[in-house]
């Protein structure tokens, strides 16, 4: 206790008369007060003398009997600001007597927030059905009582009671700001947080701004997301239905325009839009390439619209990200995500990703395996590694850094069992052990690890570097909110921005000359057919390759294993007449790129080639035609020859163009006065025209 330090000389006299373990029975010698003081009467069980009276010329920050006060609002800061310091805070309790009515207030309590006990509901079949939280009250028996003592010349309340025993454990100080009594949003930075909303910015990008001004770590606020969207929600200053209206009006204006734009949408009782989805043409014929693997990122609540944002987005062959779609959920309820993936699948000609990635919400989840029974659903780590500073930081400190690069080193780990082994020499190292996010993390590893996933096609979604740029592209998204109606058109000048810039780096990427770093003809042949991106993923295991020994075991099995080790390894099966090769590190069915141990038997076969069926068309340099259903049935074969003309052109103005700067920068200007009066041209639905437009 703070008393303890600097006892004045009256404290360290009834130290010694009581015996050295007063201070720590914490037990003290009480004295009946005169009964002509206050007029109380106070009993002996009920008003102490203690160490504290002692010592309160020492600390006037401690309660203590006598102690007086103007108010008995300066008596509850003060004992508010005791109660923060050890690790508890307080509430008003019972009063007697009222202002205006006889002798007016006289004794005022304040308790433990664990006082007392919660009464129990009473049970109604009828009555709609309430949330079963826990409470925290345990019967604790801390209070300070204060009495009105009318001649103490302007300081007229004081203490009378004052017990600082506690039945339940303290809080630490990085945890009792978290009690929502000391969770406190200023005027100046309720002013900050509203011109934040109106600008559309998230709450997360709110929160690290304010931390950034304030000079503190992430997490060490005095308010958290919660009471941030709460404050936001309560100062909401529009007319929903009215947005609604425009809104929806938007989505129409769009459709007129392009009639391949697809949206859907559902209404509240009060005729108000509760749920929104939308797709563009374009992004329906990427879906049809490469929504094999998908991200379904739901973390972003807009909070100038109070509307849950659910963004689709895939990675292209050029290991880039693609719009698929968005939802504007209002609520993120079971109800509100079945209804998101059954219009996506809508969308997308009820063609379902093998793979889908979220964050951990579990009504997600619920929903996936539902509407996807057929799905693999993983969590993200990129979406889930966002909220570690507010999860870790204040635990970890200064070890937060170091932390975070052992997680990520476990995170892409071969095997299981040296996860989980590295995982329990992990937490006993950082002193992890109850940390409730880390039990949460351990119990869902199955959904996120990659040693878990192995098997399952990712396209590069969980690796660091896919991370990245779909944190990136998202950022860029949520930077252009300003408001509910123009959403939609603004979601399609970034996507469109991102496709130009896109097509901007491909063209970079194919006029730049590859460069082999080995003598392998697979090399030579893999450059051929991948893209860039492609290619250097397969090309790095390739190199790795070289050191790796092989051992022919019988039949069709070889063990592959690094040459410095001498026990482990991976186990490759090869079926010559099928050409078919596997190895148990499953990395070309996680990302289509066949392994390095793989590719060490094949060089060591005389392969000079990857065979065809080790060679995705999703990771090709010529990206494959879209179904039939998408650009009108069988009737456009006309149609579909001119695209490809049109195709074999561009291919050609790409080859000649990066020659050199003069010829690129000819190019680039042409083609973006070309493409900007392309633009310009009505939208003819079933003709030639509209059939070349969405093969871009």
């Amino acid at each position: 206790y703070p008393f303890r330090r600097d006892l004045p000389p009256l404290a360290v006299s009834v130290l010694e008369f009581y015996g050295g373990d007063l201070l720590e029975q914490r037990v003290y010698p009480m004295e009946r007060p005169s009964s002509g003081e206050d007029g109380e009467g106070d009993s002996p069980n009920e008003t102490r003398i203690s160490l504290e009276t002692a010592a309160a010329e020492a600390d006037d920050s401690v309660p203590y009997i006598g102690q007086r006060f103007p108010t008995h609002e300066a008596a509850y800061e003060l004992y508010s600001g005791f109660a923060k310091q050890c690790g508890f805070s307080i509430r008003r309790h019972r009063t007697e007597g009222k202002d205006g009515v006889g002798k007016g207030l006289t004794r005022r309590y304040f308790v433990c927030h664990r006082a007392g006990n919660t009464p129990a509901k009473p049970f109604d079949d009828g009555a709609k059905q309430q949330r079963n939280r826990k409470s925290s009250r345990c019967g604790c028996q801390a209070y300070l009582r204060i009495g009105r003592d009318a001649g103490a010349g302007g300081l007229e309340w004081r203490v009378t009671g004052f017990s600082n025993h506690h039945n339940h454990e303290l809080l630490r100080q990085d945890e009792v700001r978290f009690l929502p009594a000391y969770r406190i949003i200023s005027n100046s930075d309720r002013d900050r947080i509203l011109v934040f909303a109106k600008s559309g910015i998230s709450v997360q990008q709110m929160m690290r701004i304010m931390e950034l001004e304030k000079c503190v770590q992430p997490g060490s606020l005095p308010f958290t997301e919660k009471d941030v969207r709460n404050l936001i929600h309560s100062f909401r200053r529009f007319e929903l239905e009215e947005e609604s209206v425009d809104l929806l009006q938007m989505c129409r204006n769009v459709k007129e325009k392009d009639p391949n734009f697809k949206y859907d949408f559902t209404k509240d009782a009060n005729n108000c839009v509760e749920n929104i989805a939308w797709s563009y043409a374009s992004s329906i014929q990427s879906y049809e390439v490469f929504g094999d693997a998908v991200v379904l990122d739901t973390t972003h609540r807009l909070t100038s619209i109070d509307m849950t944002l659910g963004i689709w987005i895939g990675m292209n062959n050029h290991g880039m990200p693609c719009f698929f779609s968005c939802a504007l959920l209002r609520e993120g309820n079971l109800q509100s995500f079945i209804w998101a993936l059954q219009v996506f699948l809508n969308f997308m000609n009820r063609k379902a990703p093998q793979t889908v990635l979220t964050d951990q919400n579990m009504h997600l989840k619920e929903a996936v395996q539902k509407e996807l029974p057929n799905t693999k659903h993983a969590l993200s780590i990129g979406l889930i590694a966002s909220r570690f500073p507010s999860w870790f930081n204040a635990v970890l400190g200064r070890h937060y850094n170091d932390w975070e690069n052992e997680f990520y080193r476990l995170h892409n780990m071969e095997s299981t069992m040296d996860f989980d082994l590295g995982w329990s020499d992990m937490v006993s190292c950082y002193g992890l052990h109850g940390n409730r996010h880390i039990a949460s993390l351990f119990a869902s590893r199955k959904l996120w690890a990659s040693p878990y996933l192995r098997g399952h096609f990712l396209a590069g979604l969980a690796a660091l570097p896919g991370i990245s740029k779909i944190k990136d592209f998202i950022q860029r998204l949520l930077s252009a909110q300003t408001c509910l109606s123009r959403l939609i058109e603004q979601v399609a000048v970034v996507v469109d921005y991102k496709d130009q810039a896109g097509e901007q780096q491909i063209a970079q990427q194919n006029s730049e000359n590859t460069i082999l770093k080995t003598a392998a003809p697979v090399e030579g042949h893999a450059a051929a057919v991948f893209t860039p991106y492609a290619f250097y993923e397969l090309q790095d295991e390739l190199v790795e390759a070289a050191h790796y020994a092989y051992f022919h075991l019988e039949g069709n099995a070889f063990l592959v294993r690094h040459h410095t080790k001498t026990d482990g390894g991976c186990n490759v099966t090869w079926n010559q007449k099928e050409e078919l090769i596997s190895c148990s590190c499953q990395m070309f069915e996680s990302s289509g790129i066949l392994c390095r141990h793989a590719l060490r038997v094949l060089t060591t076969l005389n392969y000079f080639q990857i065979p065809d069926h080790y060679l995705p068309v999703r990771w090709h340099r010529t990206q494959p035609q879209p179904s039939k259903s998408l650009i009108g049935g069988p009737d456009h074969g006309r149609s579909y020859e001119r695209v490809k003309a049109l195709q074999s052109m561009v291919s050609v103005l790409v080859s000649e163009a990066g020659k050199s700067e003069e010829r690129m920068d000819l190019a680039t200007q042409e083609v973006s006065v070309l493409l900007s009066r392309i633009r310009q041209q009505p939208v003819v639905p079933n003709v030639s025209g509209d059939s070349v437009r969405r093969q871009r």
